[in-house]
Order: C-alpha cells, then structure tokens, then sequence
C-alpha cells in the first residue's frame, strides 16, 4: 500500500527517470534518417559540447553503459599482465564481474584500502612497489572514483597529489565519473579542474546516473590512449548503430548547464535529509556527505520498518548501516517524509 503511493525512493539514482530536457532531445532528434555508427549530426555536436565543457581537445566515445565506458577505459589502457590500483570499495572492484579483465584478459584489480573511500598516494606507492618482479601483474593504472563509492568527493588539491604519485611510478590515471557532476557540483569547480588539469589521463563520464536513460562517455585527455577505441566499442557491443539516441541525450543534458542542475539537486536534497536525519537519537551519520549520497545508521527495526513501508535503500553500500542515495529528481518532501517515517519508527 505504501509502495502504491510513492514514487520515488533513495535506493539508486540509477531508478530515476529521464529528464525533461533529454527527453525533448529525444524526440527532436527522431527525425528521418540519419548514417549510423556516429557518423551524424547529433554525435559531432555531442562530442564538441564535451570539449567546450572541459575546455580542451579531448577525444570522445560514447557507450551504453557506466561499467562499459570503466572497463573498456581501463583495457585500452592495459596489456594482458598488467593490473588497476583501485580502492577496495570501488565500482570497478566490487560491482563489475572483473569486466575490465573480459575485455583485456589477464588485467587485475589490485585493491587498497581506502580513507573515506579515498585512494590516497601512500596507498598507491605501497601498491606499486609491492612487488615489481615478473612474477607479479605489473601496475599500470591507478582508477579512483569521484564522486566516492562512500559519497565523499576528491578536492582539486588532492587529485593533484594522486596525480603525482601515479607519474612518480609511471602509471596512468583513470576516473570513474559516473557521479562526476556531483563532484563538480559540491566543489563548484569548473571540470577541468578536477579532471585533466589535475593529471587524469581517462574519464568514464555518468550520464545515466543524471537524468539521461542509458549512456555514458569515454573522455581521453591523453588522446595518445584513445588508439583503436573504437575497434573496443565495436567488438565489445557498445557501437551504438543508432548512435544519435546517445548522443542527443548528452546534448539535452549538456546545453543550458541541465547536468549541473541536475546534480546540484540531488546534492540539495541529500544534503537536507543528513542534516534532518543527524537530528533524530538513535541515528548516527556514518561517512562525511559530499555529494548525493547519505550513510547511515539506526536501530534494525526501523530499517525494517521503513521497508515495510515502501522506502527502498540498500544496506550492503559500504561496510555498514544503508545507503540514501538522492537523485536529480529527488524533492524536499521525499526527504521529510522519510525522516517522518523514521521518527515514528523509532517511538
């Protein structure tokens, strides 16, 4: 009965709809007939509003999905005896079947503890120098995410730190933006600033997670890397033949600044919720917000109870407690609703 009336939760920002801009790109660009493959307008003027986002000539694919645009990322980046240095929590490690090994076989996920959900550069050059012998994968690319699998997001400063430490042990950096504009969001930073500016050789740019209905982008600041990409989208299945459908989402996300928009309400409205949530006994804020995630922590019973009531979440996010995760549609009555629920639960 509860479910009936809801339409909206924080389990994923993965269950949101499309929004209206992208939408209305859709549909504008489901005109007559157009070349396949990428060879038409919409993806050329995709690609260019990429470029005039982050202000420099990068190269750009676009693919179906935020687990193809990491793991094919991350096997044009690496030979078969090779391995990613990543956080023991990351999407890459935990949530992707080793897909960057289906498409470069032979890579390994070579995990780090991480602070916060931070990769920080002592961890990379622990990693890198474990063992530097034949008999071991060799190091090659540090993947960090941002914003964080723990909803905690890399400022400028420490990226750059990251950066160095990688050059140091000569490896590339990858990032895993499928919440990227959050970050930008929450830093109020231009783009470039946390991405190429700051040594990232790499993005997997999340569009899906922003209001589009499928695809994201493979972003090559070292344009050197993007060699036969293309050939990996093909053989891989994420050659889109009908590429437009991508690439107009992008343009309706990306014109008029909709991306930011979108983020900076998501980051809004989880904002409100931890600051409502910090309020209430019994319930304690688990990881620091910095994006559009909230962590946290309260007696079983109301977790189960607000499951009862139609709230989903998930509990297996992080090490403990549930995960509240806000979308770009997400609104100040769905987070004071939730909070009601959890007083009275908690009577």
């Amino acid at each position: 009965m509860h479910e009936a009336k809801r339409l909206r939760h924080f389990a994923s920002d993965n269950n949101s709809g499309v929004c209206p801009e992208v939408w209305a790109a859709l549909q504008e660009a489901n005109t007559g007939h157009v070349t396949g493959y990428g060879d038409d307008p919409w993806t050329e003027k995709a690609k260019q509003l990429m470029r005039d986002l982050f202000e420099t000539d990068c190269e750009v694919f676009f693919v179906f999905s935020g687990t193809a645009a990491n793991a094919l990322a991350l096997a044009s980046m690496c030979d078969s005896f090779q391995s990613v240095i990543c956080s023991d929590f990351s999407h890459v490690e935990t949530d992707e079947c080793n897909a960057p090994g289906f498409f470069a076989p032979g890579v390994k996920m070579h995990s780090v503890s991480a602070v916060g959900g931070k990769i920080t550069p002592e961890a990379i050059e622990r990693a890198a120098n474990a063992r530097r012998d034949v008999h071991a994968s060799m190091p090659r690319v540090v993947s960090l995410a941002q914003a964080t699998e723990l909803g905690t997001v890399y400022t400028p400063d420490q990226l750059a730190a990251i950066s160095k430490s990688a050059r140091e042990q000569s490896l590339f950096v990858h990032m895993d933006g499928a919440r990227f504009a959050n970050a930008v969001a929450s830093l109020e930073v231009k783009p470039r600033e946390i991405s190429w500016e700051r040594g990232v050789d790499v993005l997997s740019f999340g569009g899906t997670k922003n209001g589009m209905a499928f695809g994201d982008a493979v972003v090559f600041f070292n344009r050197d890397l993007s060699k036969n990409f293309l050939y990996r989208c093909k053989q891989s299945g994420h050659l889109a033949s009908k590429m437009r459908f991508i690439a107009a989402q992008w343009i309706g996300l990306l014109q008029d600044d909709v991306w930011l928009r979108n983020a900076r309400n998501a980051n809004l409205v989880a904002a409100m919720l931890e600051a409502k949530l910090r309020g209430l006994r019994d319930v304690r804020i688990l990881n620091l917000r910095e994006a559009n995630a909230v962590f946290v922590d309260m007696p079983r019973r109301a977790f189960d109870g607000l499951h009862e009531r139609g709230w989903h979440f998930y509990t297996d996010v992080g090490p403990h407690g549930a995960r509240l995760m806000c979308s770009w549609d997400s609104t100040v009555e769905d987070a004071e609703a939730f909070v009601r629920d959890v007083e009275e639960l908690l009577r």
